[in-house]
């Protein structure tokens, strides 16, 4: 069986593959679909080796659906680099590096998420992004207010814009905040049907009906943990769990 490296990037991609007869070719291809497909449609099944990362899952499906056996790696695993060249790090040695490691077996295979999971991941990217940017707009709008001595009463932010409205601004003002305070309600908007979204989500999960029985826990949050964790049974206790989410607790006594 040949064993394929790919050093995966954004626009171009760099190839080894190393064949059951000791051959090595090298290929250097843009990170497209039908490139993958043209170069790996005619050959033989190979396994594939590949560095966990934003491109990793949809060049894995690509490359299974013409049959070969792909390995999405975790590239925090340190001994899949041993054969590492020292020399100036290039794409090319990192490619044949993956290849020996794909050879040697020298990995430790990532967690891929469910299809579920990855549109709930993707949704709640989403509202977070757009989260901030109503945070940025409102932290905006409140230093060009306070530029001109005046406070707006702190509250929801919800009712910001209706906070804003009742004080008496100058015309000119008026102006500079009116692009933050439609974007604003822009986001408002956006976020409410978001909730929305992940709410429908979260009422087919049955997991996330559970976790939400625990006081103060919401569809957000519930949602969060069980799209960040997938399956529970990849890690082996509760510790690994903690360590995963970055919740190391230490003792003081």
């Amino acid at each position: 069986m040949d064993h394929v490296g790919i050093d995966l990037h954004k626009r171009e991609s760099q190839i080894c593959i190393e064949t059951a007869d000791g051959e090595v070719i090298e290929r250097r291809i843009r990170t497209e679909r039908d490139r993958f497909v043209t170069l790996f449609g005619p050959r033989p099944k190979s396994r594939i080796l590949v560095e966990a990362m934003t491109e990793s899952e949809w060049v894995a499906r690509c490359l299974e659906e013409l049959g070969h056996e792909v390995i999405v790696a975790d590239p925090n695993y340190a001994a899949m680099y041993a054969t590492r060249s020292r020399r100036v790090k290039t794409d090319r040695r990192d490619a044949t590096t993956l290849a020996d490691a794909c050879r040697l077996g020298a990995y430790r295979s990532a967690h891929r998420a469910s299809d579920r999971q990855r549109h709930v991941r993707a949704e709640l990217a989403v509202r977070d992004a757009v989260v901030h940017t109503r945070v940025k707009c409102v932290a905006l709008a409140g230093a060009l207010l306070r530029r001109h001595g005046i406070h707006v009463a702190s509250g929801n932010v919800d009712g910001f814009i209706a906070r804003v409205q009742q004080q008496s601004l100058p015309a000119e003002l008026q102006d500079e905040i009116a692009p933050m305070l439609r974007m604003i309600q822009t986001t408002n908007e956006e976020i409410r049907a978001a909730d929305d979204r992940v709410a429908a989500l979260a009422a087919e999960d049955p997991v996330v009906k559970r976790l939400r029985t625990v006081p103060g826990v919401g569809p957000i949050t519930a949602t969060a943990f069980v799209a960040t964790l997938d399956t529970w049974e990849r890690f082996e206790g509760p510790h690994q769990v903690e360590a995963y989410l970055g919740l190391v607790p230490s003792e003081r006594s």
